[in-house]
């Protein structure tokens, strides 16, 4: 796939997208399918943030489970989310086959729990969604079905989400970048943003070598718009999450993960992993909570590989590589309408590769003005961080490292 070249010089535009990753991406191909004229700028590369940086793991419902929801927000909202993350992961199969994006999506996500007395809360959860929302995908799994499918003695029992799976992250970014440029977006890389001056009459988008004037914006940047605007920095934080891929495992790959689904734990800093088509190991664990990334990204993953898969402990690890997600208070993405001509969606707290594609089609409803599902996600319940923009990172860490502990205790 080619470059995308630097914005050079002043263009105008009926919307400017800020964010190369699939909200963007997503807001950018449905708005230029309707007949849009859109500018897309990304700082570096298009998917060079966490949308090409995942673990590509599709998960059901929202970042919070539906009792968590019905309690914030009331039922009928709750119902109405469960909705739209169905939706989400349709509109991603959808995607895919409209667009033939080669990125091997495959189903099937197990969500498996590393502490006893969390077997029942999962089935129990399970139950939930099948009794009141007819999903029916959720299967129970106990120790020894558990550890048929997972070939690791962390775990005591959790669930096989046959609605859920997984796909390759960068490939798919790429793939939606090629959509909405088929569709007439025009993309630029490279192209890092300066400012931006709300007017009367629309925004006026300023870059390091040239500006867009544009009717609305869309902030799309997730984790890496800090300093961007104050409102959505009080609201939502950056992290950082590392991946490691293992040499090839040939017939011990299957030792590991039964039948290829992706896997999830039930640690608040979660270990994530799934089998490239290649038969590496693919294991997200462990997180900083910094702006940059760490050095020797492999030897800092590799223990939190060796307590889930002790057998690996001495594998050859070939790569390694973090990305900057962002998080917020409550784990809730956080939606909002910043002026007349300034719309955000951020901060999926690890479930983006479902939602955000969804929420890039709801911003480019509301740019349409039909806005119902848009002031949906406007209600969900995101405080801002205590501490302001001095002491939230300091109070972030402090909160998040006793979690963390917790999960080893």
């Amino acid at each position: 796939m080619p470059d995308f070249p630097p914005l050079r010089g002043e263009t105008k535009a009926d919307v400017c997208v800020l964010g190369g990753g699939y909200t963007g991406l997503s807001a950018a191909l449905h708005l230029a399918e309707a007949g849009f004229d859109v500018v897309l700028l990304d700082a570096s590369k298009v998917g060079s943030g966490a949308s090409g940086r995942n673990g590509g793991q599709i998960h059901s419902g929202q970042r919070r489970h539906q009792d968590f929801l019905e309690a914030a927000v009331g039922r009928d909202d709750a119902r109405a989310l469960w909705t739209l993350a169905e939706e989400s992961k349709a509109l991603v199969r959808d995607l895919v086959k409209r667009h033939a994006i080669a990125c091997d999506l495959k189903d099937g996500l197990i969500l498996a729990d590393h502490k006893p007395h969390y077997v029942a809360e999962s089935h129990a959860y399970a139950a939930h969604l099948r009794d009141t929302y007819g999903y029916e995908a959720m299967e129970p799994l106990d120790r020894e079905q558990v550890h048929a499918l997972v070939g690791s003695p962390a775990y005591y029992g959790g669930v096989f989400d046959h609605g859920g799976g997984h796909l390759h992250p960068l490939n798919f970014a790429l793939g939606l970048a090629a959509a909405a440029q088929r569709a007439g977006a025009r993309i630029h890389e490279m192209t890092r943003v300066t400012g931006a001056i709300d007017g009367p009459q629309g925004v006026t988008v300023t870059t390091d070598a040239g500006s867009v004037k544009a009717s609305f914006l869309l902030e799309c940047g997730n984790g890496l718009m800090d300093g961007l605007n104050r409102q959505v920095d009080t609201h939502v934080m950056s992290i950082c999450n590392y991946i490691a891929a293992t040499e090839p495992l040939g017939a011990r790959a299957r030792s590991i993960i039964a039948n290829d689904a992706a896997v999830a734990d039930s640690k608040f800093v979660v270990s994530y992993f799934r089998l490239s088509p290649d038969g590496r190991l693919l294991f997200g664990g462990g997180e900083s909570y910094r702006r940059t990334l760490r050095d020797n990204i492999p030897a800092f993953v590799r223990p939190f590989m060796a307590r889930i898969f002790p057998q690996l402990a001495d594998v050859r690890i070939d790569y390694g590589w973090g990305g900057v997600l962002g998080i917020t208070l409550t784990r809730l993405p956080f939606v909002r309408r910043l002026s007349d001509h300034v719309l955000v969606s951020a901060a999926y707290s690890g479930h983006g590769v479902a939602l955000a594609p969804l929420f890039g089609k709801i911003l480019a409803e509301a740019v349409r003005g039909q806005l119902e599902r848009f002031d949906l996600l406007g209600r969900l319940p995101v405080p801002a961080f205590p501490g302001g923009t001095l002491l939230r990172y300091p109070l972030l860490v402090a909160g998040l490292s006793y979690y963390a502990l917790r999960d080893r205790l």
